[in-house]
């Protein structure tokens, strides 16, 4: 039997809802605003898919699970179904990084050939300070913001890459691992460092792709055109909830606009002026019930193609259903789309998700009067 080592950061990804751009650091006060742990949810959903993958072979897993007790795996493991665990690291009811560290060498120790983690870039940071680029990490995508190159595009496409890894039929592929400064992040300012190389199973279309800033010449002129465009929009649809997406594409066109946007936060416009700003899931749900007419304009992150799960958590499934599909507005400059071939969806909610990509396009705003449509993978 193959030895998989598996661990759950549980409390990845609660700051994302209630605002607060990461967890790091922030746990009390994203718990104190209503957060609740989602990360199990992430990690159960892979492993019910990993098993639908063998039982579609008609085979028994052939995997020998080194996890951590409780929350950090074993739940999830047994919740799924799976036997052959091996609790190798006994987790306290508050965990952190010395524990993540902690059991990640017990996995090396054991002879664990890949780590299969839930979590974010952080999590990913603290696995590679144990095991380097030794052993191969495969992320389930469940933190606030992921540029790291280690993650499955969404729970469904991690389980695929990691049954097909398994079964000797991807390659590895030497990876960056990224992480943002989620102070500076919460002041506003996007700093993203480079801290380790890691080898991670590579499938392309199931792999998310490391982040990737763009800047190219020309830029700003059609920033200018794509808000020239929505102003024309904006001001045939008057009394109209407007809100804008985080990023620096959105930020371009608010401010061609003449407003004040939070950069890394999503902000609500009504006839041309900023009613509320930086804003957690609770205020756009209320601000929803409060306005019958919506629009929601968003940029996707360059190279991985993200609109909706990276970055913008507080964009709920909740919040998403009751904007509705057909008025979300995706904007991007020809450079940006040029580098990112497609776009996708990793909600939290699969059924909304393959109900945004059903048409297997979308529309993009790429200039004055200008769209182009661009295809949408799972």
């Amino acid at each position: 039997m193959t030895a998989v080592g598996f661990l759950v950061n549980p409390i990845a990804g609660m700051g994302g809802r209630v605002g607060l751009k990461g967890t790091d650091g922030v746990v009390d006060q994203a718990i104190a605003k209503g957060a609740r742990p989602s990360s199990h949810f992430r990690a159960e959903e892979t492993l019910r898919a990993l098993r639908r993958r063998y039982e579609l072979t008609g085979t028994e897993p052939d995997v020998r699970w080194l996890t951590c007790s409780g929350a950090m795996g074993a739940d999830v493991l047994a919740s799924a179904g799976f036997g052959s665990v091996e609790v190798v690291h006994e987790s306290p009811n508050q965990c952190g990084a010395a524990d993540t560290k902690k059991a990640v060498g017990r996995f090396a120790a054991l002879g664990a050939r890949i780590v299969l983690f839930c979590g974010g870039d952080g999590t990913a940071r603290d696995i590679c300070n144990v095991v380097g680029t030794d052993i191969p990490i495969l992320g389930i995508p469940s933190g606030v913001k992921m540029y790291s190159g280690v993650f499955g595009a969404n729970p469904t496409r991690t389980a695929d890459i990691l049954f097909e890894y398994l079964h000797g039929q991807l390659e590895l592929a030497s990876v960056e691992i990224l992480d943002l400064d989620e102070e500076e992040y919460r002041r506003g300012e996007w700093v993203v460092r480079l801290y380790h190389e890691a080898r991670t199973p590579y499938e392309p279309t199931f792999t998310q792709a490391g982040k990737m800033m763009l800047v190219e010449a020309g830029d700003a002129q059609v920033k200018a055109e794509i808000a020239n465009h929505l102003r024309g929009q904006l001001e045939a649809q008057p009394d109209t909830l407007v809100l804008l997406g985080p990023g620096s594409t959105v930020q371009s066109v608010a401010d061609s606009l003449g407003l004040e946007k939070t950069l890394l936060g999503i902000d609500a416009v009504v006839d041309g002026r900023i009613v509320d700003e930086d804003l957690d899931e609770g205020r756009i749900l209320a601000l929803l019930d409060s306005h019958p007419r919506h629009l929601l304009i968003l940029s996707p992150i360059g190279a991985q193609g993200f609109v909706l799960g990276r970055g913008n958590l507080q964009l709920s499934p909740d919040v998403i259903r009751r904007i509705g599909n057909d008025r979300i507005c995706i904007v991007a400059t020809p450079a940006k789309l040029a580098r990112t071939p497609v776009l996708r969806f990793d909600t939290g909610d699969s059924g909304l998700d393959a109900e945004l990509a059903a048409s297997g396009y979308v529309p993009v705003v790429v200039g004055d009067r200008r769209r182009r449509m661009v295809k949408v993978v799972l």
